[in-house]
């Protein structure tokens, strides 16, 4: 990834999805609480991709909070459905990290 004067990469714009991301990877709480799980699909490349997803969309906090949905899915649900506004921000921010993921690591 190409990097600017300052040493870090440029910022992402949010939604849209740059070329050098296509490849991308990341390691993080995201991409280990991935990996824990052991589905066929979660391989180290793609909760890479998924950590890469988290960067973009996610704060520091949000991934931490997230973390348990890994684990126990159907609390997300529970999360989407309480109406709180922490909640609805939560569950808005997780959509789109999700819809993220999902572009950038199809084919991962």
């Amino acid at each position: 990834m190409a990097a600017g004067c300052s040493g870090r990469a440029p910022e992402p714009t949010p939604g849209r999805l740059n070329i050098s991301d296509a490849n991308a990877f990341s390691s993080g709480p995201i991409q280990s609480a991935c990996l824990v799980q052991r589905r066929p699909d979660a391989t180290p490349e793609r909760c890479g991709c998924i950590q890469h997803a988290a960067n973009r969309t996610l704060s520091a906090s949000q991934q931490q909070r997230g973390l348990q949905y890994f684990e126990e899915p159907h609390l997300l649900q529970e999360v989407r459905q309480s109406g709180t506004p922490k909640n609805e921000r939560f569950w808005e921010a997780w959509k789109t990290f999700a819809e993220t993921a999902g572009a950038l690591c199809q084919g991962v």
